[in-house]
C-alpha cells in the first residue's frame, strides 16, 4: 500500500485546492475595468447624423495625451452633425465612472441649449442600429452640463430620448429632468460616477453625493412628444416597431460618448461589473456582484 500513497496525497491535495474558495481578500477587491485605452478608439463605434456606421467625419472623435476628446476645430458649422460614440459590447448590472471637461468655445452652427452640454448614454440601442439621419439613440442620457457663468447650472442630469422612468414611485414623460448637484463652471474635471442596476434603479454620482435617482427606465411610445419630437421626426427606423415597444423595461443597454457641439473631453472612463458569479466556491466569485450569472461561474 505503501507505493499509493503518493498518489492518494496528490489527490487529495487536488481535491481541496479546488473546492476551497477564492481567498477573501480576492472577493472583496473591486476589479474596474478601463474601456478606454488612453491610445486610440479600439473598442468603439463611431454615429454621426447623416453618416454611415465608423465614419469619423472630420476627425470628430479622436484621442490626445491620453484623453477621448470630441473635437471640431475642422467644422466650419455644426449642421446637425449629432455624434455618439458606442462601447462595442453591453452592460446591465455596473458600475461607470468617467472625468469630463468642456474647453473654449462651442462651435458655430450649434444651438443655444448645446452650449456646454454633452452626455453619457446609458442602456443605448448600438451603432449599428442607428439610422442614417438618427439624431440620437433610444438610452437613458446622463446629460453633462457645464456652468455659463451666470448663474446655477447642475450636472449629471436625466433626459430621455425615446425613453422614460419613474422617480418617487410615479412615471414622468419630462424629457430632462435637473439633479440638485452644484454647477461647475469654466474648463474644469468633473468626475461623476453612474450606478446601473438593469431595470430597476439608476443612481448619478458626484463625489459623495447621489445628485439624482430614478428607478424602471423603460421605451416610451412617443420619443419624446406625439406632436413635437416623435419617431418619424428623430430618424429612426420602424417606428411603427417602437411605438409598440411602450412601457418594455430597459433591462441592459450600450454606453454612449455624446457629441452636441461643443468641445469635450473625456478620461478615466472604467466599468465595475456588478452582474456575475455568486458561488463563492467558484474561483471567480466576488461578494460585490448584485445579480447571479451561473453561466460566468469557474471552478
Amino acid at each position: 500500500m505503501k507505493y499509493f500513497l503518493p498518489s492518494i496525497c496528490m489527490c487529495l491535495v487536488f481535491f481541496l485546492a479546488c473546492s476551497t474558495p477564492a481567498p477573501q481578500s480576492d472577493v472583496n477587491k473591486e476589479e474596474w475595468i478601463s474601456l478606454f485605452n488612453g491610445k486610440d478608439l479600439t473598442g468603439w463605434d463611431i454615429k454621426i447624423t447623416g453618416r454611415p456606421i465608423n465614419d469619423n467625419f472630420l476627425n470628430t472623435f479622436r484621442v490626445e495625451d491620453s484623453m477621448l476628446r470630441i473635437s471640431y476645430d475642422e467644422y466650419d458649422q455644426f449642421g446637425t452633425y449629432f455624434g455618439h460614440l458606442y462601447y462595442q459590447k453591453p452592460y446591465s448590472y455596473y458600475k461607470l465612472k468617467f472625468e469630463y471637461r468642456f474647453l473654449g468655445e462651442q462651435t458655430p452652427g450649434g444651438a443655444v441649449w448645446n452650449n456646454r452640454n454633452s452626455g453619457v448614454m446609458l442602456h443605448s440601442q448600438s451603432a449599428a442600429s442607428m439610422g442614417m439621419d438618427q439624431d440620437f439613440p433610444v438610452s437613458i442620457e446622463l446629460q453633462t452640463l457645464g456652468g455659463l457663468g451666470d448663474g446655477p447650472r447642475t450636472t449629471a442630469n436625466l433626459c430621455t430620448p425615446g425613453t422614460m422612468v419613474e422617480i418617487g414611485g410615479e412615471l414622468t414623460r419630462d424629457h430632462c429632468i435637473d439633479s440638485h448637484s452644484k454647477t461647475y463652471d469654466g474648463d474644469q474635471w468633473v468626475a461623476v460616477e453612474a450606478v446601473v442596476l438593469g431595470d430597476s434603479v439608476i443612481h448619478h454620482i458626484i463625489g459623495p453625493d447621489t445628485v439624482l435617482t430614478y428607478n424602471k427606465p423603460q421605451i416610451d411610445g412617443t420619443f419624446v412628444s406625439k406632436d413635437n419630437y416623435n419617431w418619424v421626426e428623430a430618424g429612426v427606423p420602424n417606428p411603427e416597431e417602437w411605438e409598440k415597444k411602450d412601457g418594455t423595461p430597459l433591462t441592459s443597454g450600450y454606453i454612449a460618448l455624446q457629441a452636441e457641439s461643443h468641445p469635450i473631453d473625456f478620461r478615466n472612463i472604467e466599468l465595475l461589473e456588478l452582474e456575475g458569479c455568486m458561488d463563492p466556491k467558484a474561483v471567480n466569485y466576488k461578494s460585490y456582484y448584485i445579480k447571479s450569472a451561473p453561466e460566468k461561474c469557474k471552478y
